[in-house]
């Protein structure tokens, strides 16, 4: 029986009339593999106000520049032709150079992975999901808020394997009991071990985004300049808003550029504190930072991958705190979707919420931040699911909750026939005044696809919701990751390739891994 199938029959789907019994409904979850959006991008600037939000943003880089803290990076920019001013060290960039920038960089992005069904496009009307990264903390219904361990990073991964809808994998959780010396070596052998997705990279120094490349050579079996030929992985860089770009985050933008392989540049803006009030200004100024990294990247290699990071948002203005799923991130969102078009990239957008556990607030915020990201017609989301605390925790209810999400908007995106068979006037003369389809020839041939199989939702009356134990949806989602996790078997591996990224992390943990560089 498919998981889907197991699902209809759990959920106690209702059976039409007429028919003693029926079968589980045919698994449809390989149509969330690779996803196109078949909508035209939802606009809130008019084509002159994205050409005026992209001249000022130029503006920006020729008067004020970036302050660059590595020195590596700002001699590169000088070799470039940038303006650098050692004292100060900042970095000021003339139109031209992000003209030259805007014209080597690839319009048309595909992370390629070990099984060519995998591979990723990003670009145009296509669409990939990746789960949250980077939090810290960890949360279930049960144990509460808790630092994040290798256990749980582990469990986000075998989640992510679970669902197709979750097409390649994130930083899940930060697992706090690893050294963060040896932490890299860990996570990348696990990803590598518990998936068949394309993993992720953090940009935390050259020594661990060396470790991470090689380990990814090992499994997939490449050469280095296999690898180097095509885009296996991606890391974000996020700028210091307004105006920085730090030593680690510049010291990734050059090994992921010299490497070949994707670079999410992404200004996270919060409006009314680290960019201006307006969504207009904080947008302009998260274009400047996004351009500024691009043109490091094609100074370093003309031709690296650079997707168009936003994640621009608002803050409360009664306490400073961050704000998601709002009506400023949304329309934020659409305009930098405009400004990614206007400048020919593929385009990162994200699925966040402020809210501190797994309820409603969580909900209705990530739905209106995927209403924003999928309606301006992201590429990539990054924090797709398992997002909590404005990004401090993982939460494995919300990681369930957000899947429903997702494979809502992928049942949103598949495609509607007007076939005569669809039209079904058929099924209308078979049934006559005063009748009901359940039972009719039309129904009986369609109803095992006709309609998204929940995940989550509960679709059954009170009375019998009550007698089932009156579970709410976060109830549901704690006994679906447990299920889910349970009866997940990982991909098989080829015994040699296991020996090799043993033997590498074992030799490189006992060389003293590498730190991460601050």
């Amino acid at each position: 029986m498919s998981e889907r199938g197991d699902r209809v029959e759990r959920k106690g789907r209702r059976r039409p009339a007429g028919a003693a019994s029926l079968e589980p409904a045919i698994d449809r979850t390989r149509s969330y593999r690779h996803l196109t959006n078949p909508f035209e991008p939802l606009k809130v600037f008019s084509d002159d106000h994205v050409a005026a939000i992209h001249d000022a943003a130029q503006v920006i880089l020729e008067t004020q520049g970036m302050r660059v803290l590595l020195p590596e990076a700002r001699r590169r920019y000088s070799q470039g032709g940038a303006l650098v001013d050692e004292s100060t060290s900042m970095v000021r960039i003339d139109r031209g150079l992000v003209a030259a920038a805007l014209a080597s960089a690839p319009r048309e992005i595909t992370l390629h992975a070990k099984d060519p069904a995998r591979h990723m496009p990003m670009y145009g009307r296509h669409v990939v999901f990746a789960p949250t990264s980077g939090p810290p903390n960890i949360m279930d219904l049960k144990r509460g808020r808790r630092a994040g361990t290798f256990e749980d990073f582990c469990n986000v991964m075998k989640l992510c394997q679970s669902y197709e809808v979750i097409h390649v994998l994130g930083g899940g959780v930060e697992p706090q009991d690893v050294p963060v010396q040896f932490r890299h070596l860990e996570t990348t052998r696990a990803m590598l071990m518990l998936s068949d997705k394309i993993p992720f990279v953090y940009a935390r120094g050259a020594g661990q985004i060396a470790d991470n490349f090689e380990l990814i050579r090992i499994a997939y079996g490449l050469t280095p300049e296999e690898f180097r030929a095509h885009p296996r992985t991606a890391c974000v860089i996020n700028t210091n808003s307004p105006l920085q770009l730090d030593i680690p985050m510049a010291d990734g933008i050059i090994n992921f550029a010299e490497a070949g392989q994707v670079l999410i540049i992404t200004p996270f803006t919060l409006a009314g504190a680290m960019a201006p009030v307006t969504i207009a200004g904080a947008l302009t100024l998260a274009h400047a930072e996004a351009l500024a990294g691009l043109v490091l990247a094609q100074i370093v290699r003309p031709g690296a991958p650079v997707v168009y990071g936003s994640f621009t948002s608002n803050v409360d203005m009664k306490s400073g705190s961050p704000a998601f799923g709002t009506p400023e991130y949304v329309k934020s969102s659409f305009g930098a979707g405009q400004l990614a078009r206007h400048i020919g990239l593929p385009w990162r957008s994200s699925n966040a919420t402020a809210s501190n556990t797994p309820d409603a607030q969580s909900a209705y915020e990530s739905q209106m931040s995927l209403w924003g990201a999928l309606l301006g017609g992201c590429n990539f989301m990054l924090h797709a699911a398992g997002w909590l605390e404005s990004g401090l925790t993982t939460s494995y209810e919300k990681f369930m909750l957000d899947i429903e999400m997702l494979q809502m908007f992928a049942e949103v995106f598949q495609p509607l026939g007007a076939t005569p068979a669809d039209l079904a006037l058929d099924a209308v003369a078979e049934v006559g005044p005063s009748g009901h389809f359940f039972g009719c020839a039309h129904t009986m041939e369609r109803y095992r696809t006709a309609f998204y199989a929940p995940l989550v939702s509960d679709w059954r009356n009170f009375g019998q919701w009550t007698e089932a134990g009156a579970e709410t949806a976060t109830d549901r989602s704690h006994r679906l990751w447990q299920e889910t996790l349970a009866r997940f078997q990982p991909p098989a591996r080829d015994p040699a390739v296991v020996e090799a990224l043993d033997a590498y992390v074992q030799r490189r943990k006992a060389e003293g891994g590498a730190p991460p560089v601050s």
